[in-house]
């Protein structure tokens, strides 16, 4: 096994025993706390914001002639989520959508938390952005935060984020039919550790970045950013950290 291999496992293992010292609870709030409206919040002036540490720090570039196959690759993602009883909120850095259903990632089970978007995308590949960045929050029975990212580029009109914003006003729940048209129907991803990308900054956050983008209307895009323009926080350190390539398997394999 490489050296930086082993480094990389080794520090999954080191930050399991961190999160382990948490309660659920805590990091139950420290998953949402990344989309609820604080005044001292501001994307404008990030270096006000104090990580609790800053090695492991997202959102990072991913260089893609940089990246190591997963070995062996046995890191699929599944993902059951709810269509009902969803509450959709403006809440001052972000639309917000309070989600429920789980994800199987790598045989470990995750639920859903919340998921919400970043305009544009907080990830970049080979530097470059995307117009649109969705986070998909999980948490795990022992403390672990997982977020699926998936990013969003320009093409036809998406049905799913066309109900989103259609209830961004409505504080009654609702029913989301097209929430599957949020995500890629490929789901090979990049996967690294890193942090939540707004205050607390909390670390040993494992990330899930789904290398297909989907695709929304210009006219789509346009009308999150007249709600929100650069609610991203910018690319951060890689610092000694190893990004990983899950490629999933085609159909006929």
């Amino acid at each position: 096994m490489k050296k930086k291999q082993l480094w990389f496992w080794l520090f999954i293992a080191f930050g399991s025993l961190v999160i382990a010292g948490c309660s659920t609870q805590d990091l139950t709030n420290e998953s949402t706390a990344a989309t609820k409206h604080d005044d001292h919040f501001d994307y404008a002036d990030q270096k006000s914001w104090v990580p609790v540490s800053g090695k492991m720090q997202s959102p990072i570039n991913i260089q893609t002639n940089k990246i190591q196959k997963l070995t062996p690759d046995v890191g699929e993602i599944s993902l059951n989520y709810q269509k009902e009883q969803l509450r959709i909120e403006d809440n001052g850095h972000s639309i917000q959508v309070q989600g429920s259903g789980h994800a199987q990632i790598n045989q470990r089970h995750f639920e859903l938390t919340q998921f919400h978007f970043h305009a544009p995308s907080e990830h970049t590949i080979d530097q470059r952005h995307f117009p649109l960045e969705a986070h998909f929050v999980h948490l795990a029975q022992n403390g672990r935060i997982a977020v699926i990212g998936v990013f969003f580029e320009v093409g036809k009109e998406n049905a799913g984020f066309k109900e989103i914003l259609r209830n961004v006003e409505n504080e009654e729940q609702v029913t989301l039919t097209k929430l599957a048209d949020l995500l890629p129907d490929n789901q090979s991803y990049y996967h690294y550790l890193g942090s939540l990308t707004t205050p607390p900054l909390t670390e040993n956050v494992e990330w899930y970045i789904m290398k297909t983008p989907v695709e929304l209307s210009e006219g789509q895009i346009k009308a999150f950013e007249q709600l929100y323009s650069e609610n991203n926080r910018n690319v951060q350190p890689l610092n000694e950290r190893v990004v990983l390539f899950h490629e999933e398997a085609s159909a006929g394999e």
